[in-house]
């Protein structure tokens, strides 16, 4: 059975079909991309998986359990975490408090016991500090715990980012263009990180990229979208071979 089933997905905004017909089959541990022109619906999809928006129609399972139309907070509890292309962090907070923000959706100590410091709130603030730093330091980011998250290079907030998101320990990681604006080897030093991602954390990934290095660098499989619309589909080679690909995305 597939991690992400995706069928019939439909969105239109003003009369304007922005996501027609999407379908999407990913496997447990697959990275997977998912590419095309600028307006294509690539982040509209992201933004229908993790309930930012809801379907006009379709059905979106995750781990065989049908999470379509849920709101943000129960798809992210059932295994759904996200990136995205302008880094969202709190920027006025520690580095490490950013992770710990990811740990809070699994927190188990009440609102009356956070109000009142009772010792369950102390215990759990000190195993998810635990927890926080060992994601830290599985990013080289440990070093840097107290500092402000504004604070760190570009390059780090976007590790930081992709620390905050596992720490809600996702079944699915959706990555949304993580590679932009970043120089090649800040780009090569991320292919590192999202595969080290993969098999360090048995993770499942989605991305959406331009960079097309990345992408075949590091795609097992790809979708192209054109206008809402599926344009191809299959391993990525063969894809990025495909002569409407090439005709619609890379503009040869």
């Amino acid at each position: 059975m597939a991690l992400l089933e995706v069928n019939h997905l439909n969105i239109s905004f003003g009369g304007l079909h922005a996501v027609d017909e999407f379908h999407v089959s990913i496997e447990k541990g697959q990275l997977y991309g998912l590419i095309g022109p600028n307006g294509a619906g690539k982040t509209t999809i992201f933004n229908l998986l993790t309930g930012v928006y809801k379907p006009d129609e379709g059905i979106i399972k995750l781990d065989g359990v049908d999470i379509t139309g849920k709101k943000n907070i129960d798809i992210n509890k059932a295994g759904i975490a996200r990136t995205f292309q302008n880094i969202r962090l709190f920027s006025a907070m520690s580095v490490l408090d950013n992770v710990k923000a990811g740990l809070h959706n699994r927190n188990n100590y009440g609102t009356m016991t956070g109000i009142l410091r009772l010792p369950k709130y102390f215990k759990v603030e000190k195993q998810m500090d635990e927890e926080a730093m060992r994601l830290l330091k599985v990013f080289d980011l440990d070093k840097e715990a107290d500092y402000l998250a504004s604070n760190l290079p570009y390059g780090k907030q976007r590790k930081l980012e992709i620390a905050r998101a596992l720490a809600t320990n996702p079944k699915l990681l959706l990555l949304d263009e993580p590679a932009a604006g970043m120089n090649p080897n800040e780009t090569e030093e991320l292919m590192n990180t999202i595969r080290f991602v993969r098999d360090e954390f048995d993770m499942t990934i989605l991305l959406i990229e331009h960079d097309m290095k990345l992408v075949s660098g590091i795609c097992e499989e790809l979708t192209v979208l054109n206008f809402g619309r599926v344009l191809a589909q299959g391993e990525t080679s063969e894809v990025l071979h495909d002569p409407q690909v090439i005709k619609a995305y890379l503009g040869e």
